[in-house]
């Protein structure tokens, strides 16, 4: 089954502390970014952890192998359950990220291709079908693949087989869950919830059409 993820992209800690319990019923996993954890740091992990939902680092962590590992056992040690990582930066780092996730039982994701338009001008002529493969080769759990692009997603699948795949891009950017939904195994939503008037509302009604 599909799970919905909220991509909680909010600056503010009472706010996001708010949203995510409003929403969390209907929530299979929170993603947490950069914008989130440089205005609260890393404690707002600890702050999530009575929402009982598997947290999700976003910092699609793009550097040296060392660095990246560094990185990962920073986001392990705070309480995330998953950490993102680019590939594009190649095996060496990516296998850093994928081996730190294992050491503590957690998970890694590796970014295949994005979901904005400027991404086909780098994500394209076999780039993105590339780092896929590679994700597979060093076990890393699954990928991250464009909801904006759903036949780009299906590729993917034929590559990854049945590794993961996390997939924004549903709502403001665009994205229709309806083409996604069934290929891909979580749908990342972000400003379509948290920007709502009631998020809880929203929230309920993408886990609705996501899991009907």
């Amino acid at each position: 089954m599909t799970e919905l993820i909220l991509a909680l992209d909010v600056t503010n800690k009472k706010n996001a502390l708010s949203i995510a319990h409003e929403c969390a019923p209907y929530l299979d996993a929170i993603k947490l970014g950069y914008p989130l954890i440089l205005s609260c740091g890393l404690s707002i992990v600890r702050s999530l952890e009575d929402e009982d939902l598997p947290l999700i680092a976003d910092f699609k962590v793009a550097d040296i192998p060392n660095t990246n590992r560094l990185i990962a056992e920073q986001v392990f040690d705070a309480g995330f359950t998953s950490i993102i990582c680019h590939g594009f930066t190649g095996k060496d780092a990516v296998q850093a990220c994928v081996d730190t996730s294992s050491d503590y039982g957690g998970a890694c994701f590796v970014v295949a291709e994005m979901s904005h338009p400027g991404a086909a001008e780098f994500f394209s002529g076999g780039a993105a079908e590339q780092i896929a493969r590679m994700a597979i080769e060093c076990g890393a759990d699954g990928i991250i693949a464009p909801a904006t692009r759903p036949e780009r997603v299906k590729i993917l699948r034929n590559i990854i087989g049945t590794r993961k795949i996390l997939s924004p891009g549903i709502g403001a950017q665009g994205g229709d869950t309806d083409a996604v939904r069934g290929v891909v195994d979580g749908i990342i939503v972000g400003r379509a919830i948290y920007e709502g008037e009631k998020p809880g509302d929203a929230a309920r009604e993408f886990a609705r059409i996501i899991k009907a």
